[in-house]
């Protein structure tokens, strides 16, 4: 009698346990290492993100013969990249995974989800008209995320670098990184969320490129909020006179990075050496720091204006920093160590979004597609955002990482057995984060939308 055939063999080089044989195959059948994107799912699917920026998108194929929608791409790519799957050559690996077929609206039997070679179209679908679509979507999505209108927000603007190694679109060479790149500018509010991404060349931004970019976004958030109050915040290569002029006529707060002159350093001329005398005469302190405000005006400024400056002096000697605010109100002290250094988690924002979300591969050769990238990495941002603001207010989770998200929560093996009435998706029984995962899905009917 022949031998039976193996068709999944053993893996090799397990050890015995207890002088018994480990033998692994691949034959668990319908199981998946992801069963965590079902999560996602309910999220999204109270959030809307996916139909939001389809909406944006005309869809040139014969819908006769459309096997997946826009949205559904969409949505199942914003699932790939929050589970850590960037690369959209993964997608082909992933179309048979049965927790991300429940997760698209589809049975483990129906047939595959969409290939690379279909979120490769999707991505050199949208035109410049299109992209201007989704960033209006994105500012509307934001705004709609509050229970109330807020009185007031603050939006954190920055631009963050993005080395590339093709020939991409728009990239330069950067020589302060000494590569070639972009550098999007990126905007989140004071809470951490996601307000819009817009590529660009990497180079600083001038003046009036910055206005324009201000002018989109602060036009569509009162489109939704015609009286609230916004204040900018952004480091000193923001402070320039396009910028504090236009936020004058538009009633737009600032609190911006100055950078320093030998004018503004007179101010501070006796300061410095006062602080520095307090220093030397304070053994085993650790630095001290003191305020001055003033008003002066830059030569290429249409008026003056308030001024703060930081003075600080430790073991590496001294420190100063200046900012620039139109508010008449606050202490000096607190404008710049709570209101402005605050605008510090921005970068933590930014990070989250490149770091553990790779919203820095941006590989394709058209420059409208790797915006509408920066977009799809954003709508994975609010997934992950939102599943952490489910969270407990006092727990680890409420300030956990993206990426711990992902380990703890999305990547949980199940296997998923579908019956004649029901789908059950069998989770390990020694799943050290049930009671998260539980709390987590009862919040979502939480979330605004």
């Amino acid at each position: 009698m022949p031998a039976r055939v193996e068709l999944t063999p053993s893996l090799p080089g397990l050890s015995p346990v207890a002088g018994k044989p480990v033998v692994a195959r691949f034959d668990g059948g319908r199981l998946s290492s992801d069963a965590g994107v079902l999560g996602l799912r309910a999220i999204e699917k109270r959030l809307g993100i996916a139909d939001r920026l389809a909406a944006c998108l005309e869809d040139p194929r014969t819908p006769g013969r459309v096997v997946h929608g826009l949205a559904e791409i969409i949505r199942f790519r914003l699932f790939m990249i929050a589970a850590g799957y960037e690369d959209g050559n993964d997608a082909d690996n992933l179309r048979r995974d049965p927790a991300f077929k429940l997760a698209l609206d589809r049975l483990p039997d129906d047939a595959g989800l969409c290939s690379q070679s279909t979120i490769s179209r999707l991505e050199n679908l949208p035109d410049a008209r299109a992209l201007l679509r989704m960033g209006r979507a994105l500012v509307d999505f934001y705004c709609a995320g509050f229970r109330q209108v807020p009185k007031r927000i603050v939006l954190d603007i920055d631009d963050t670098f993005d080395a590339v190694h093709g020939e991409q679109q728009l990239r330069l060479f950067n020589g302060h990184y000494d590569e070639y790149g972009f550098q999007p500018i990126v905007v989140f509010d004071e809470h951490g969320r996601f307000v819009t991404a817009i590529l660009r060349p990497a180079r600083r931004p001038k003046g009036t490129e910055i206005r324009a970019h201000l002018r989109r976004i602060v036009r569509q958030i009162r489109a939704n909020w015609p009286q609230v109050e916004i204040l900018l915040r952004a480091d000193s290569h923001y402070c320039c006179p396009e910028v504090l002029n236009w936020c004058r006529t538009n009633r737009l707060d600032y609190v911006l990075g100055l950078a320093p002159t030998s004018t503004l350093r007179r101010h501070i001329l006796d300061l410095e050496a006062s602080t520095a005398a307090r220093f030397a005469v304070s053994p085993g302190t650790a630095k001290v720091r003191r305020f001055k405000e003033f008003y002066d005006a830059a030569g290429s400024w249409s008026r003056t204006e308030r001024i703060i400056a930081r003075v600080e002096v430790g073991p590496q000697g001294p420190d100063t920093r200046f900012i620039v605010t139109s508010l008449r109100h606050g202490r000096g002290r607190w404008l710049y160590e709570k209101l402005y250094c605050a605008r510090g988690q921005a970068e933590n924002h930014i990070k989250s979004w490149k770091t553990h979300l790779c919203a820095d591969r941006t590989s394709c050769h058209k420059a409208a597609a790797n915006q509408f990238r920066l977009f799809l990495h954003a709508g994975a941002y609010w997934l992950l955002w939102s599943m952490r603001v489910l969270m407990p207010r006092r727990s680890r989770w409420r300030v956990a990482q993206f990426d711990t998200l992902r380990l703890r929560l999305i990547k949980l093996a199940a296997r998923i057995v579908e019956t004649r009435r029901q789908i059950l998706v069998h989770l390990p029984t020694a799943c050290p984060e049930q009671t998260v995962l539980r709390l987590l899905l009862e919040r979502v009917p939480r979330l605004v939308t």
